[in-house]
């Protein structure tokens, strides 16, 4: 994607991002029990809440949505990001302690908390749980699975509260309102699939639809069969993003359980954009060090066969590039395919091309191919190109074809 695209692409679960709750949907009675939660967090016996449900379901849009109804300052860390105790009391400890630069009321907002790994972040949980024992201002906790053993105690601290997964009507209604707002025409049947495929995931089912009409104003049935193509990919940048944006390694390390594709293209995926990720040198030398260590894994398959070595693999381009950076990158960043096979394809193309040509030559002048590549080949080029005059008579001599002129004048 160009720069000038990249400027003028604004993703659409930015842009439709709720600003009040009333934009949140389906999740009404988990809202009114946070608002609850903010608005009487002095007489609250629990000074934390935690939050849970499956990805997409608006845990963190919601909390967003609140603190600006109720004016509140929101102060947001992922907990993956804090690889122990003191780095969680540094910036969670204080925030719930000074009041804000304005002297608003602020609530502290620790997304995914269930990133923190037991073994990794020791002391991190019980961090966490000492802050909520003294803090002064609403801390609320995110997490997919908040009965992970792992945050049992942390659990008996915070109120839980549920975000249900989303019907897919409730999906195809907040589909079908974004439609309206960017001018898409679509056919009632085709969105409600749409919309089932996101399987309560709106976050998903947005990204899908802005994909399928990007550049035109129209959703048809063909674009929902690109979806099944497409699935293979968006699970590969999925896996991405646990890999960029997360520095868990227990859970990096498991990022590629369920793509369906070979190593060879992994390490494609990983090159082509690893550089967009991670901008400062040091994490990039780290990161590319974990690759390359990676690569000479794959070498030994290759000319050993000795395939234990894919687990060396596997915890090299997830976790060792995982843990290579300092802190994640929090800018929006689109992922692409390599284009490195299409250019490698290119390039093979055109030496068959060239060979062929060098052939003929070859036959008029009584050397090798090889030869004639090195020195012949490349006068005659130069005289088709600049010699309009002599190129009837060059190309009758070779027998070259029109197809080979042509490749021969550029």
């Amino acid at each position: 994607m160009s720069s000038i695209n990249r400027q003028e692409f604004v993703p659409w679960i930015r842009k439709y991002q709720p600003t009040s709750t009333k934009d949140v949907v389906g999740q009404d009675t988990s809202i009114n029990a946070i608002r609850d939660f903010i608005k009487n967090f002095k007489t609250q016996r629990k000074k934390a809440i935690l939050i849970y449900g499956s990805s997409g379901v608006g845990k963190t849009s919601s909390v967003y949505a609140l603190a600006n109804e109720l004016n509140l300052e929101i102060i947001e860390v992922n907990a993956s990001d804090f690889r122990n105790a003191q780095l969680i009391n540094q910036t969670i400890g204080q925030a719930s302690k000074q009041m804000s630069l304005f002297m608003k009321q602020k609530v502290i907002l620790v997304d995914e908390v269930d990133g923190l790994s037991g073994t990794q972040d020791r002391g991190g949980i019980q961090a966490i749980i000492s802050i909520i024992e003294s803090t002064s201002f609403p801390i609320i906790c995110t997490a997919t699975n908040p009965y992970d053993q792992k945050l049992s105690s942390l659990r008996n601290k915070c109120e839980v509260v549920e975000f249900s997964s989303l019907n897919y009507l409730t999906v195809y209604e907040k589909l079908s309102d974004i439609c309206k707002k960017e001018g898409i025409k679509f056919q009632e049947h085709d969105l409600k699939s749409l919309a089932r495929r996101g399987d309560g995931d709106l976050r998903a089912a947005i990204n899908d639809l802005q994909g399928l009409v990007q550049n035109k104003k129209e959703l048809e049935r063909a674009d929902l069969e690109q979806l099944s193509e497409r699935d293979k990919k968006e699970s590969i940048i999925d896996a991405l993003v646990r890999i960029f944006k997360i520095k868990d390694p227990k859970i990096a390390s498991m990022a590629f359980n369920n793509v369906e594709e070979e190593t060879d293209q992994l390490f494609l995926w990983v090159d082509e954009n690893l550089p967009k990720e991670y901008t400062k040198p040091d994490d990039l030398v780290r990161a590319y060090n974990m690759l390359s260590r990676a690569d000479v894994f794959r070498g030994r398959i290759s000319r050993w066969q000795h395939w234990r070595f894919l687990v060396y693999i596997n915890d090299l381009l997830t976790a060792g590039i995982a843990v290579s950076k300092d802190e994640k990158n929090k800018e929006f960043v689109s992922y692409c395919q390599t284009q490195r096979l299409l250019k490698i394809w290119r390039a093979n193309m055109k030496y068959q091309q060239r060979k062929a040509i060098a052939e003929k030559i070859a036959a008029k002048t009584h050397t090798s191919v090889k030869d004639t590549i090195k020195s012949t080949f490349p006068y005659v080029q130069f005289m088709m190109k600049k010699s309009k005059g002599h190129r009837k008579q060059i190309t009758e001599f070779f027998e070259l074809d029109k197809e080979e002129a042509e490749w021969m004048i550029g």
